[in-house]
């Protein structure tokens, strides 16, 4: 099968299409809770992101194994450092999310919000923001080398 056809049909499996749409919620869901946080002091919509980050950590689970499992072994190129870059990245922002979702969880017979750790708070963020970036890096490069790989240029 040409690579063309074959990523063509990656790109429309329901776990990727499922992973992306939990991803997209979760961005802008976490987005809107920092800007509302810090404008207003304000967390609306929590419950949905708790319970997006979970689906979200499970459907990411299945699909880094089922993914790994496709393109190993590892090789030294642009497209495999970004990969294992963003993956880190996504296993910080998915601990850090569970570990902030305990302490939500913990609030919730109480009629006070919870209290989250600055720290963890902050490294859940940026751990966020370094997964867009490199993932659509990595995205870009897997392009980039496909690319190369039809015009002869390069080694799959």
């Amino acid at each position: 099968m040409p690579i063309a056809t074959a990523r063509l049909a990656r790109l429309r499996a329901p776990l990727l299409l499922s992973l992306t749409a939990l991803l997209a919620l979760e961005s802008a869901g976490g987005l809107v809770l920092l800007f509302v946080r810090v404008a207003f002091g304000a967390m609306p919509g929590v419950t949905i992101h708790v319970v997006g980050g979970l689906a979200l950590t499970i459907v990411y689970t299945i699909y880094q194994w089922t993914h790994w499992h496709r393109v190993a072994p590892w090789r030294s190129r642009p497209d495999y450092v970004l990969g294992l870059i963003a993956a880190l990245s996504m296993a910080a922002v998915n601990l850090t999310g569970l570990a902030l979702a305990w302490f939500w969880w913990r609030a919730q017979p109480r009629a006070t919000p919870a209290s989250y750790p600055t720290a963890l708070s902050a490294v859940h963020t940026l751990a966020t923001m370094l997964v867009l970036t490199f993932a659509g890096g990595h995205l870009a490069a897997v392009l980039v080398r496909d690319r190369g790989v039809a015009r002869g240029l390069e080694r799959p």
